[in-house]
């Protein structure tokens, strides 16, 4: 009974000690953890003072924080954990707005351009389409020809 109750006892400190430490051959993999909004350069080049908060929510995202006892102020927090090295990497970026929800300044880690530098926007961004250009005949629809799925359901009766 006595030598039951040591067999047991050693072999469940074997087994949470074998939990306890990892040997230096056995890698495991970390994963790289993303949590807030991704802001670039170019995201907040695109802000001009002004704008309104559906255009400010349209350009950067949904912010991460909006604070009920400041309603004029919207934080954008962004946090980025390499899984290998577990270098953490943050940016905070702010905007706030005047008391008719317009743009007046951003505070944060990303810059906003000058009124100067509207070419730091390139071109391609935004494409217009005269859509009464487009001829009729060259968009049309395709015709309603049945697949094998439609055709095996029109047999049966579907």
């Amino acid at each position: 009974m006595i030598f039951s109750r040591l067999a047991g006892t050693a072999l469940l400190l074997a087994a949470i000690s074998g939990c306890t430490s990892v040997p230096r051959i056995v890698n495991e993999y970390k994963i790289d953890i993303q949590q807030g909004n991704v802001l670039t350069q170019d995201m907040v080049a695109q802000l001009k003072p002004g704008q309104t908060k559906d255009q400010v929510r349209f350009i950067l995202g949904t912010p991460v924080l909006m604070d009920m006892f400041h309603a004029n102020r919207w934080d954008y927090v962004y946090r980025f954990q390499k899984g290998g090295s577990g270098e953490v990497e943050m940016r905070k970026f702010s905007t706030f707005f005047d008391a008719n929800n317009r743009l007046v300044r951003v505070i944060g880690d990303v810059t906003a351009t000058q009124a100067s530098d509207t070419s730091a926007v390139p071109d391609s961004r935004t494409r217009e389409i005269d859509l009464g250009s487009i001829d009729a005949d060259s968009v049309a629809p395709p015709s309603e020809e049945r697949g094998f799925f439609g055709k095996m359901m029109e047999s049966v009766g579907f």
